[in-house]
């Protein structure tokens, strides 16, 4: 079989099974025409597997390229401020109340050319990159008007093409109360509803919708309204629900059948049960649990015990995860909401690819699936959730090109 590229001795984290991280000693993988052909042992590698390009690993690891399935990269100025007030005692729910929080962001945003929008997003796409990033969802949200929104998320597309990277773009109009409809919430949700979300459409602009279901947010009722424009336009939808408290958003996302529900911290049993029977995703953010200083974690164990995939994700943004790295994401998360490795490094390539609807191309190495691939020195896949602040990547490859 004759291939574009080979990379041999190596050892291989293939994520390909539900549980364990399906390792590989002795390992062959071979791409062609950006696909992976053969990933496996040496000895089970196709007669005649051959390329004009052969890469010896030297015993390093291969795992999918990493995979960071929510973030909010595209935002204007930024909240240290806000940082210090909370560090003095403040809440991020009083912070917000104050006119700080999202809506402070949205100003800066709103300031801020398109031009301007991407130059501030470039360091931060590529700090993922830098430690094997290969598929990244951004939101917008931080508009909050269609003009500025449509703006956020052309921005997103933009760095699409300025990096060798997946970029899925997520429209998160209804994420806060814009000043122009204070007292309004449902006259904004009709502006989301009727001209946002078909105007968004109508530029393919958005891959997914999005919402924040939360008292400092959007009610449940609110919420459905925008599921049913998203629905009617063949959009599928996400949702930011329980981070605060418990208004069963992730039991009305999964009534949705939502590719994800994100947070969770306040998710109770019934939420556990209609995301399990619904397949929908708990994206988990140890980032923002960290920065604000969460005490009540998200359910892992009812999560694990009713078999629902668990994503891990930076949560990157200006006020409450200020992170792009994927690497100390996954120490957070088995730090402190007691994940295993295997869970961890699931949670940043196989779950955050089914996160994103994107499970039948990415997230595994498997033949058929694009290869997109993180090349490591390390001896065991325990170190890239073991280390703080320590990047081992040897290579990163989108595509076979790397």
């Amino acid at each position: 079989m004759q291939c574009d590229r080979i990379w041999r001795n190596a050892r291989l984290a293939t994520l390909a099974q539900r549980r364990g991280l399906g390792e590989v000693q002795d390992g062959v993988l071979a791409c062609r025409g950006g696909r992976i052909v053969f990933a496996g042992v040496r000895t089970d590698s196709p007669s005649g597997l051959d390329a004009p390009d052969i890469v010896d690993c030297e015993g390093r690891w291969i795992t999918p390229g990493l995979i960071d399935p929510h973030t909010h990269l595209v935002f204007g100025g930024d909240r240290a401020q806000e940082f210090e007030l909370r560090l003095g005692g403040a809440s991020y729910e009083e912070i917000a109340r104050a006119g700080g929080g999202i809506v402070s962001t949205m100003k800066a945003t709103r300031a801020a050319s398109e031009a301007e929008l991407i130059e501030a997003a470039l360091p931060r796409l590529d700090a993922l990159i830098a430690e094997g990033a290969t598929t990244v969802e951004v939101k917008s949200g931080y508009g909050l008007a269609l003009e500025p929104e449509l703006t956020c998320l052309r921005a997103v597309r933009e760095l699409g093409h300025r990096r060798a990277v997946t970029l899925r773009a997520t429209f998160l109009g209804a994420h806060a109360l814009p000043p122009e409809f204070a007292g309004d919430p449902d006259g904004y949700i009709d502006h989301v509803c009727r001209e946002m979300i078909p105007a968004v459409t109508a530029e393919g602009l958005a891959d997914a919708v999005d919402a924040f279901c939360e008292g400092i947010g959007f009610t449940p009722a609110q919420t459905r309204r925008v599921f049913e424009a998203a629905r009617a336009h063949g959009l599928p939808v996400k949702l930011h629900a329980e981070q605060l408290s418990n208004l069963h958003g992730a039991a009305l996302a999964a009534e949705f059948g939502a590719l994800s529900a994100d947070h969770l911290e306040h998710l109770d049993e019934a939420g556990v049960a209609a995301m399990s029977a619904a397949g929908t995703v708990a994206t988990l953010l140890p980032g923002a649990y960290y920065f604000v200083r969460e005490t009540q974690a998200p359910p892992i164990a009812a999560l694990r015990a009713a078999g629902v995939p668990m994503a891990l994700a930076t949560d990157c943004n200006p006020g409450t995860s200020p992170l792009t790295s994927l690497l100390l994401v996954m120490n957070m998360a088995a730090t402190l909401f007691r994940m295993t490795v295997d869970e961890c490094l699931a949670g940043v390539t196989r779950e955050a690819a089914r996160a994103l609807g994107l499970a039948a191309e990415l997230g595994t190495l498997e033949a058929g699936k694009r290869c997109d691939l993180a090349i490591w020195s390390i001896e065991r896949p325990a170190e890239l959730v073991y280390r703080m602040g320590f990047n081992p990547l040897h290579a990163r490859v989108f595509g076979g090109v790397g």
